[in-house]
């Protein structure tokens, strides 16, 4: 029965997309990650509480069939925002969140790790640049 549910549990990995532009944070490489921890041993793996197994799969497999979605359609396709699904993606994107995140740093924060990473020397050659740039 075990070898059945590693067999299923790799089918769906399979068929399961990775988002390269969530780098780190993709559900289907986590899924991936998860399903290679839980099953060890392969197909000789021993299930501890194999309904839980059963439950986990079904529910994902209901989210990658898109189950409800198709149970409960939308009328139209659009968000408070107004903006497209590929809008979204790029938004979602963790090199945009990156962006977003770098942006929202204080002043402080910036010349703190600016700071902290170098040698003594290369700091007090950093401060004293820092000192000798004309204010605007």
């Amino acid at each position: 029965m075990a070898a059945g549910r590693y067999r299923r549990f790799l089918k769906l990995c399979e068929e399961w997309p990775v988002d390269d532009t969530k780098r780190g944070r993709d559900l289907g490489a986590y899924l991936r990650q998860r399903v290679a921890q839980a099953f060890r041993e392969g197909e000789n793996t021993q299930i501890a509480e194999p309904e839980a197994c059963e439950q986990m799969y079904q529910s994902l497999a209901r989210i990658h069939s898109n189950y409800y979605k198709h149970k409960y359609p939308r009328p139209r396709d659009t968000s408070f925002s107004g903006l497209s699904l590929e809008e979204y993606k790029l938004i979602l994107s963790t090199d945009t969140l990156g962006e977003f995140k770098e942006m929202n740093k204080g002043i402080w924060k910036k010349l703190q790790e600016k700071f902290t990473s170098r040698s003594p020397e290369e700091k007090h050659k950093a401060w004293a640049q820092a000192l000798s740039r004309p204010r605007t």
